[in-house]
């Protein structure tokens, strides 16, 4: 019983250190073939259907989205993935942690 109470312990601490470790960043996205008013929104859903992210946005007269989500469950890499993957390439424009 006390080995398993261990355990417990053990996996609750490895669980919260994880979670301390994680942040929320925002970044924003150049976003080409943007052409129409629908076209910021299928960015956005896209965007938003990462796991990870909380926010998305997405400006059809600055061709570009933010994006805000915690780097312990996606990274930059998948969020232009996701945009290129529902037609629209994109490239990162800067980056900042999120308060």
């Amino acid at each position: 019983m006390k080995r398993l109470i261990s355990y417990v312990m053990f996996a609750i601490f490895a669980a919260a250190s994880t979670a301390a470790l994680a942040e929320l960043k925002t970044v924003t996205l150049a976003v080409s073939g943007m052409t129409c008013a629908t076209c910021p929104i299928a960015v956005r859903k896209a965007l938003t259907r990462v796991e990870g992210v909380s926010k998305a946005t997405a400006s059809l007269e600055k061709s570009e989205a933010q994006v805000t989500f915690d780097d312990a469950r996606t990274n930059v890499g998948a969020l232009m993935k996701a945009s290129a993957d529902a037609g629209y390439p994109s490239t990162l424009k800067n980056s900042v942690a999120a308060k």
